[in-house]
């Protein structure tokens, strides 16, 4: 028997092995599915035989980490040409040569049981303080679609400069959850993005987003 498959993870999740009904792309014939881990999220291994341009098929293994789909959100304020973003420690960051682990970020997080609208409206109230009104879905996007399932979800949507502080610390505290609040000028986040000071991914394309085809394009350029 195996814990998430046969039998309750921790999580009390069963049936995590999907994979096998995959059908969609006729050059692909998923062979196995195992599950290597299935903690917190769900690490996998999968077998499957795979077609070529020049016709000849060959098997292939991979490994993916499922840890959900998830959202994010630019909050931005025009009149003041700001925008709100968050500072909190990345471990992951942190041992691959992040200075301190401590990465300017876009509220985000894991949809879990909601819409990716009700998951970012969830996130940027835990994150910011905001309660956010009407948000303008921007894309959906494969973060790296070589070894992580995620699909983000990215939204943006205006804030008022009056309704929080910035600077104030924020977060579930039974998480561990320690976020700081930052109201940087647009600009400026834009500058961080060249000095290196921003890093996230997520977080510069919603920068550049918002400087192409977004709220501050008339003044990016």
């Amino acid at each position: 028997m195996t814990a998430g498959i046969d039998v309750p993870d921790r999580r009390g999740r069963t049936g995590l092995g999907h994979g096998r009904e995959l059908t969609g792309n006729p050059r692909v014939r998923i062979v196995d599915v195992q599950v290597l881990s299935c903690d917190w999220s769900v690490l996998r291994k999968t077998t499957f035989d795979y077609r070529h341009g020049d016709g000849h098929w060959s098997r292939e293994q991979r490994e993916t980490y499922d840890r959900g789909d998830g959202a994010t959100l630019l909050l931005h304020n025009v009149p003041c040409s700001t925008v709100l973003l968050t500072r909190q420690f990345r471990l992951p960051a942190y041992v691959n040569g992040h200075p301190d682990g401590m990465l300017i970020e876009a509220a985000a997080g894991l949809l879990e049981d909601d819409t990716a609208e009700e998951a970012i409206r969830r996130e940027a109230a835990e994150e910011t303080g905001r309660r956010v009104g009407e948000v303008e879905h921007i894309f959906d996007v494969y973060m790296s679609p070589g070894s992580v399932t995620e699909r983000l979800h990215f939204f943006a949507a205006p804030y008022e400069s009056t309704t929080a502080q910035a600077g104030e610390t924020r977060g579930l505290a039974d998480e561990g959850e320690d976020i700081e609040v930052l109201e940087l000028p647009f600009l400026t986040a834009l500058a961080m993005i060249r000095s290196g000071e921003i890093a996230d991914a997520k977080t510069i394309m919603l920068l550049q987003w918002a400087a192409l085809d977004g709220p501050f394009k008339s003044i990016s350029r």
